[in-house]
């Protein structure tokens, strides 16, 4: 990664990975838990909408990669989650809950008026896109799965496999502390940062808007639905599996992973096999994020993907 793109968003040769202008409509929209706050850019007829990954993170770091696509003649829809960003804050831990952010997904699309969209779901924003699917079905044009899984149990089994890669005396340590509740000891800490390295960020620097969502994460969230991190899971999503429901989705899907993804390329291969309609594309040199760490060859994928959908000659 330059540090001219982190900066402004643009590579060397001009492809700007992601945008932050300011949003074309801004629509504040009433759920029966608080209000949340959505944004649109361009005026196309075709629509991407955006679901980001946390859970509690706000929608920056998903949203400003995919702006640029408003340039193409798509609409490029998100919105900041309940808790998050612009959105109201609540502390009701009853909130932190999938089925209920499914039907807040809902509410949003209601409220714009959205009726056919192309469905991007990034990690958690996958798993709360499966559980809108299986919901609310009917304004699914297509859906990308983007660094994410549908088996939580299978999901562990490769978050296992990455701790035990740092060896068995550093995996000791971490099961220590993490019986003792020490997880701000530096050791622990050390670990965690590195494995967030290997299977997170495989970046020397962070773009602005993966910085500001990393600014107004709301940790609680977090850690009521998934855990104190990315590789211990405690959270209300342990057991959340829907990888069978998948045989239901009959609409095209493309499910995109990155080679050295915490959500490993196995994850991938499971959601792929399961869809009735599907294609996979596995991203060698990213983890978690190919919109950022290979962003030419994630965008030639995904608006190839959206242009087979909708017919539109490449």
């Amino acid at each position: 990664m330059t540090e001219g793109m982190v900066e402004t968003g643009l590579l060397a040769n001009g492809f700007r990975v992601w945008d932050d202008r300011t949003a074309d409509e801004v629509t504040e929209v009433a759920t029966p838990h608080g209000r949340v706050t959505a944004y649109s850019y361009g005026t196309g007829e075709r629509v991407l909408f955006c679901l980001n990954g946390g859970p509690g993170l706000p929608s920056d770091y998903l949203r400003d990669p995919h702006v640029p696509l408003a340039d193409q003649g798509f609409r490029v829809v998100t919105y900041d989650q309940l808790g998050t960003g612009a959105s109201d804050a609540p502390t009701d831990k009853a909130l932190w809950e999938i089925t209920r952010y499914a039907d807040e997904v809902e509410a949003v699309l209601d409220a714009l008026n959205l009726t056919s969209v192309h469905f991007l779901g990034h990690s958690w924003g996958g798993w709360c896109g499966i559980e809108y699917a299986l919901r609310h079905p009917a304004r699914l044009r297509s859906m990308i799965l983007a660094n994410t899984c549908a088996d939580m149990p299978h999901l562990l089994l490769q978050i296992e496999r990455h701790r035990n890669a740092l060896g068995s005396e550093t995996v000791k340590m971490m099961q220590r502390y993490e019986a003792l509740g020490w997880l701000d000891h530096p050791a622990y800490e050390a670990a965690i940062t590195l494995l967030d390295h290997r299977h997170i960020r495989r970046m020397d620097a962070r773009p602005k808007p993966v910085q500001r969502s990393k600014d107004g994460f709301n940790y609680p969230i977090f850690e009521a639905m998934q855990g104190p991190n990315e590789y211990h899971y405690t959270g209300n999503l342990k057991e959340w599996n829907r990888l069978a429901a998948l045989r239901d989705f009959h609409w095209p899907c493309l499910v995109i992973q990155g080679m050295h993804d915490a959500l490993a390329p196995a994850c991938g291969m499971r959601m792929h096999h399961a869809l009735p309609d599907s294609q996979i594309e596995v991203f060698a040199n990213s983890s978690h994020s190919p919109f950022y760490e290979e962003p030419e060859a994630y965008r030639a994928a995904l608006t190839a993907f959206l242009d087979r959908v909708d017919g539109v000659a490449g």
